[in-house]
């Protein structure tokens, strides 16, 4: 499979380190996807210097993936970049290593929980051959009774499969069944339909401005969700047209006064992978390995999701710029105040943090100017929370010691940000409702966890 060599030019890393980065985060994208492609490649070798008995396996389903790539690479493409695809790969690699550090540089981990299953692979190829229609007859492994083919959706086996092991059979130019003993599932033309024992992977899609975004509503990718969060389940048809409605509203509102926000996460997002609701509010969650996915709960309403989405695509730049150059020294212990948290974070959190939280103050900032009466207020009190505690804690890092030279360069940019934007005027109301929420954070944080 093909890679290409990834270079960040100053002026992106400039660009970056202000908050912003614009169109010009394509460059993060593609090293994404090429790193991808490694951590499959590194799958397929690990498999074999193991001598795992799955790694004849794996070695047909790369050569597979790659013979499709060949002839369709959108549709290989699409596949590979799939957030799923990345963490499974990621995930196996470190389970094959022992759950040493996996070669792309990520950490060291405790040993897997569970064996690794490198033939997983199988599926990311039979996935890839039924999108580009090529012919192909692909034994994929079976986990609970149940066969699932990243992008498209899950076959659900009637009897569990009989096995571990089913037969993805795909059709030239199309059509595709999934057979299991006396299983037999057929794949719909339309991926996203439901169909006797097949739970489709449904799409959204929206436009404003002349500018489109469309992103896919896995709810049956369990690669997708990051650790820790619990899935919602399998949506019902409602509930899947409810966030059609929302991402509607939330992209004509991106468009319309977030136009640079919207073309980053235009580039970056693909998927959204619903969540179980909290016992209040709304949780959204982003991870290292599911680069292009944001985990959330059902937002309350378009507005919510779409700072949701401002928020956690600056998650999404910050971990693919980490992964090209490295902005903090190896974590000493030492943990520090974050006004968004009710726990410690060290450094490298509080980085993550601070540039997620900047992107939320940008937001409001320039969400506050569209609102009016108590909207506007509350507008207004959000912009200047966010804004004063991503200044507190750029101060904390830049006093931390603990930031490589190009971590400096990128605090000290954030930083420049920050300050201007403090200079802006805000209504006194604001500012009181702002402060009042500030203090009440750090005083059950100090009860919580003592002194900073």
């Amino acid at each position: 499979m093909n890679l290409g060599a990834h270079r960040l030019s100053e002026a992106v890393f400039r660009a970056l380190a202000a908050g912003g980065g614009g169109a010009a985060v394509r460059d993060l994208a593609a090293a994404q996807h090429s790193r991808h492609i490694l951590l499959i490649r590194g799958v397929v070798d690990a498999a074999a210097g193991t001598r795992h008995p799955q790694a004849a396996r794996t070695r047909r389903a790369y050569d597979l993936l790659a013979d499709v790539q060949a002839h369709a690479p959108a549709e290989a493409e699409a596949v590979i970049r799939h957030p799923g695809t990345g963490a499974w790969a990621r995930r196996t690699l470190r389970a094959l290593h022992g759950g040493a550090a996996a070669p792309d540089g990520g950490p060291t981990r405790p040993g897997p929980a569970v064996p690794a299953v490198p033939a997983d692979l199988a599926a990311v190829a039979a996935a890839t051959a039924i999108r580009a229609g090529v012919a192909a007859v692909v034994e994929v492994p079976v986990h609970e009774g149940v066969v699932a083919l990243p992008t498209l959706g899950r076959a659900v086996l009637a009897s569990g499969g009989g096995g571990d092991r089913a037969v993805v059979r795909v059709a030239p130019r199309g059509g595709a069944e999934i057979v299991a003993g006396d299983d037999r599932v057929r794949v719909p033309p339309d991926h996203r339909a439901e169909a006797p024992g097949w739970h489709g992977v449904r799409r959204l899609s929206a436009e404003a401005g002349g500018s489109g975004i469309e992103l896919l509503l896995d709810d049956v990718d369990a690669h997708c969700l990051p650790a820790a969060t619990t899935a919602a389940g399998r949506l019902t048809a409602a509930e899947a047209a409810r966030w059609q409605v929302l991402l509607d509203g939330a992209w004509q509102l991106l468009v319309k006064h977030h136009w640079t926000v919207a073309a980053e996460i235009g580039e970056i997002v693909r998927v959204l992978a619903p969540l179980a609701p909290p016992t209040a509010g709304q949780v959204s969650v982003s991870s290292r390995e599911t680069f292009g996915c944001v985990a959330l709960s059902a937002p309350e309403d378009d507005r919510v999701l779409a700072v949701t989405l401002a928020h956690e695509v600056q998650h999404a730049k910050l971990t693919a710029l980490l992964d090209l150059v490295p902005l903090t020294l190896p974590d000493t212990g030492a943990r520090y105040y974050a006004p968004w948290r009710d726990d410690p974070r060290p450094v490298s959190g509080l980085l993550q943090g601070v540039y997620a939280h900047l992107g939320v103050a940008g937001f409001w900032r320039r969400q506050r100017l569209h609102e009016h009466g108590n909207a506007a207020i509350r507008a207004n009190a959000e912009f200047v929370r966010w804004r004063d505690a991503a200044a507190e804690v750029v101060r904390t890092l830049t006093a931390s010691g603990a930031l490589t030279p190009e971590g400096t360069a990128f605090v000290s940019s954030m930083n420049r940000t920050l300050a201007g934007w403090r200079g802006e005027p805000v209504p006194d109301p604001a500012l009181g409702l702002a402060r009042r929420a500030a203090e009440r954070h750090r005083r059950h944080w100090r009860l919580r966890n003592g002194s900073p």
